[in-house]
């Protein structure tokens, strides 16, 4: 009896014609899809926040990154709109963040600013760490910083306070108001500080960075102790002068210069003229003394002529 064997059955070949067409409709939709996409406002840049600007406008800002709403999402480097802002005078550094869907965050960080000048125009500017003066264009800025006054443009030792100033807390300087030159031959860079409490501080851009630490607790102190306003001085040692002894000091002094200068005066001329007599009444000594010997003369001639 023969064995049967069965009978295997060939499969259908698929067709490659209908892979072709899937592949085909996938890679169409996909590109619709794409293209509909980036027409879309979803592909587009919606928003531009700028963050931490102070003494540079969001429009000066906004102008350096070259990106406006509209831009297309995907197409903004964030790297070169940070290398454009950057270019900045005022601004350190820059980071810039994409937020899906259209928005994009300008993250600035200026250089920070120790004082204020007040410059040629009338308008105010900032001093940065190194001097370097940067016009404030944004109206309404507070003055939290110190103004500094009598200083000329180019004074090496108004850069040497700015450099002293960037390394020591912004909150040392909180009572401060204004800081002026005020050089003197043992110290040529004094300067003179005024505070918001009503104090005219007295030290030097070399004790600064010492003397600045203790100056708010050193005014305490005086406050504690029902002293307002005066004259601190911070050299070698702190001393303490109230206003009203010191200005009448200078006006006693200055009442002894003037008699010491007007006695003076007086005896100058005193000498100039002999046993105390100015140069007016010896014109007249000797007018009157002309006018004696023309009189006595007068009666001698008479009698000749009648003889």
């Amino acid at each position: 009896m023969e064995e049967r064997l069965p009978v295997i059955k060939k499969p259908n070949p698929k067709s490659r014609s209908s892979k072709k067409l899937l592949v085909f409709l996938f890679i169409f939709f996909i590109t619709l899809l794409l293209i509909l996409f980036f027409q879309s406002s979803l592909s587009k840049i919606t928003e531009i926040e700028i963050q931490g600007q102070q003494l540079i406008s969001k429009e000066e800002i906004a102008q350096a990154a070259a990106v406006k709403a509209g831009d297309h999402f995907f197409s903004v480097s964030s790297s070169k709109v940070e290398t454009q802002v950057k270019a900045l005078r005022m601004v350190e550094s820059v980071e810039v963040s994409k937020k899906f869907p259209g928005r994009l965050i300008i993250q600035v960080h200026e250089y920070p600013k120790v004082a204020y000048q007040v410059g040629e125009n009338g308008q105010i500017e900032a001093l940065l760490a190194d001097a370097s003066v940067v016009p404030v264009n944004v109206q309404g800025v507070a003055l939290d910083k110190p103004i500094l006054t009598g200083w000329s443009k180019d004074d090496p030792l108004k850069v040497k306070l700015c450099l002293a100033m960037s390394k020591l807390p912004a909150a040392y300087f909180s009572d401060v108001s204004e800081i002026k030159p005020s050089p003197t031959l043992p110290y040529p860079d004094k300067i003179k500080m005024y505070t918001r409490s009503h104090y005219e501080v007295q030290t030097t851009i070399e004790y600064l960075p010492e003397k600045m630490k203790y100056l708010d607790s050193y005014i305490a102190s005086l406050q504690s102790s029902k002293i307002s306003g005066g004259v601190i001085t911070m050299l070698e040692a702190d001393t303490h002068a109230p206003f009203d002894k010191e200005s009448g000091k200078t006006n006693a002094k200055d009442i002894k210069d003037s008699a010491e200068g007007k006695d003076s005066k007086d005896s100058k001329e005193g000498k100039d003229g002999k046993d105390g007599k100015t140069p007016a009444s010896k014109e007249t000594d000797k007018r009157d003394s002309a006018s004696s010997s023309a009189d006595e003369k007068k009666p001698e001639s008479q009698e000749t002529a009648r003889n």
